[in-house]
């Protein structure tokens, strides 16, 4: 093998301080221009990683070499002639699955974070190499990665090696003592790793696991796109989120997200790990290869906008959870209630009637990645619309070719004409796909998903989910929340009590008041984001006591709250309502039209 273009080599002997070192190596014959990404793929928010360079410098020849920095992620080395070293010095404290984050327990660092480029060597091989660090050796650190191993130890440290720079990107690092389960897909490898303390049952987990990467590999009738997979799991006390990658996954989870018993039924936190394991394993298909024709190549200086994202991650968000059943690690029912959740988080809220999906996948850079207190009023997630729409589109199709085409056909036709060959996908691609699958099936094909398209993607008129639904076997009902915490599905068994209309948080001395639903009883109370409440009717309150004081009043009064905003005492007058129907409930009607849709090809 040729020498690589660029080098690097990350060293980490400060971790706790939260230092990487790295050294970048390459040769120069003039003035090298370094850039460092200002966001990575599937995180649609500009960073800025550059701002956490602590100190840069250059030799050539045992020589500094001068650097001028362009812009806040740019920069330019004087012309020299030789083998140049740039050593960056980077903190890395960020406790998330974008960046990195590195002391004494573990390290992780998405190379976009850490990994300068060298500008018109990004097309060329890149290599890296990690070494341990004398605390990771005395502790026995693992190191685990999806870049191609060239020489390393039996713990995982070395040097790996990448095509090109965006190859590198896409291939995250864990280090420390994690513990981890595996298994085989085909002849197809999958590692689970996971850093933090937990008590994970993870045989059980992986072999829940197992099931659905077979359901996805088996939806696209070819062979998985990689030859090794890793999931790389972060556990931490109250953490949730995944980000893809061509060969791996970076999540984040809480501790009581994994299940500790081999035998014991599955719990809905539980339910969840394994739908984000499915959700970031769907998009080594959906995002990783089929891709937006905005995203080829990606451009990761600056915002790359794309309506798109509504089929991306909401077509994904449908078959994270559906897989989940078709791979029988749940039940029908279990499903129907994770759907539910799904449907009510677009309901809850009036941004629905404010923003189409379209909207909200061009502007997830400054609005869904930005969200304030007044989210829910102002924006729908592509996310859960995104779902909601590839539900009635994979129900419109099975009913109208009477099973013959389903949402299934789309991502196969998808995938050979586009993952495969790395063209981009326009904003039409999924609607004339549709049409011509179902075609032969439905003369009037173009006129109903023209109609049914204009209604889902590009405005915010209802779309008609509880009809296909029905047609599904499933009942579907909107019912009142039960309170804060409410999240949808099936009715708690507790009585129905009066309804604040706000999400609320612990805060000394009261419940502090985080986000208030537009036209609900809150907010016509004039209270405010960040108003921290402190007595309903005399009576005192915290985040836990909230509901049940206010549930004390009789519905159709008048009630006093007193709050304080900005550390000033004020009061409010309440009117005490319950809730208007906003959340879904979705149940079985009839088993056998429902098993055609949960079950069965089309």
């Amino acid at each position: 093998m040729s020498k690589p273009a660029v080098h690097y080599r990350v060293e980490f002997e400060h971790a706790s301080s939260h230092y990487f070192d790295v050294y970048l190596q390459t040769a120069a014959q003039g003035p090298l221009t370094l850039t460092l990404p200002a966001w990575l793929p599937g995180s649609y928010m500009i960073r800025d990683f550059a701002r956490h360079i602590v100190a840069m410098t250059a030799q050539c020849d045992d020589m500094p070499v001068a650097i001028e920095q362009l812009d806040k992620h740019s920069w330019q080395t004087e012309a020299v002639a030789g083998e140049i070293t740039i050593h960056c010095r980077i903190y890395a404290w960020d406790l998330s699955v974008r960046a990195a984050h590195l002391d004494l327990n573990h390290g992780f660092f998405n190379p976009s974070s850490v990994c300068l480029s060298v500008v018109g060597l990004e097309q060329q091989s890149h290599s890296i190499a990690i070494q341990p660090s004398q605390h990771a050796r005395d502790n026995q650190w693992k190191l685990a990665t999806g870049l191609t191993a060239v020489e390393v130890d039996e713990s995982g440290f070395g040097s790996y090696v990448a095509d090109n720079y965006d190859a590198l990107l896409d291939h995250p690092v864990e280090m420390g003592t994690f513990s981890e389960a595996s298994f085989n897909v085909g002849d197809v490898p999958h590692r689970m790793i996971y850093t933090g303390a937990h008590q994970g049952a993870l045989q059980r987990i992986a072999n829940d696991v197992e099931k659905i990467c077979q359901a996805q590999i088996e939806l696209f009738q070819d062979q998985a796109p990689f030859d090794h997979y890793l999931f790389m799991t972060m556990v931490t006390g109250n953490g949730y989120g995944g980000l893809e990658h061509r060969n791996s996954t970076a999540l984040m989870t809480s501790r009581k997200s994994l299940i500790t018993s081999d035998d014991g039924p599955i719990t809905d936190d539980y339910r969840d790990f394994l739908g984000l394991c499915s959700h970031e394993y769907f998009h080594n298909w959906n995002v990783k290869r089929i891709k937006p024709q905005e995203f080829v190549p990606y451009q990761l200086d600056q915002e790359q906008y794309t309506r798109q994202l509504w089929a991306y991650e909401g077509i994904t968000s449908y078959y994270d959870e559906l897989m989940l059943c078709r791979a029988g690690v749940i039940d029908s029912q279990d499903y129907l209630n994770m759907l539910s959740v799904t449907l009510s988080r677009v309901s809850r809220g009036v941004g629905r009637l404010k923003q189409t999906a379209a909207e909200s996948s061009f502007n997830a850079w400054s609005k869904f990645y930005k969200q304030d207190e007044n989210a829910p009023n102002g924006i729908v997630s592509y996310y859960t619309k995104g779902a909601e729409i590839a539900l009635c589109l994979d129900l419109m199709l099975r009913k109208h070719s009477q099973h013959q085409v389903s949402l299934d056909d789309v991502m196969r036709l998808l995938w050979q004409r586009h993952g495969k060959t790395g063209v981009g996908t326009s904003d039409s691609t999924v609607q004339q796909y549709a049409i011509e699958l179902l075609q032969p099936y439905c003369p009037e094909a173009q006129a109903l998903l023209a109609v049914f398209f204009h209604i889902a993607i590009d405005s915010t008129d209802p779309l008609p989910t509880q009809e296909l639904l029905q047609w599904a076997g499933v009942e579907y009902q909107l019912r009142p929340s039960y309170g804060p915490t409410d999240k949808g599905g099936p009715a708690p068994t507790k009585q129905l009590g009066n309804h604040l209309g706000a999400r609320i948080a612990d805060a000394d001395g009261g419940a502090k008041l985080t986000v208030l639903f537009e036209g609900e009883p809150a907010e016509q109370a004039g209270l405010a984001a960040g108003d921290v409440v402190i007595a309903i009717g005399g009576t005192r309150v915290t985040a836990a006591s909230c509901q049940q004081v206010l549930n004390e009043f009789a519905t159709g009064t008048t009630v006093t709250i007193h709050a304080f905003r900005h550390d000033q005492l004020f009061s409010a007058e309440l009117n005490v309502e319950t809730a208007t129907p906003s959340l879904v409930a979705l149940t079985v009607a009839d088993q056998t039209k429902l098993q055609q849709w949960l079950s069965s090809e089309a």
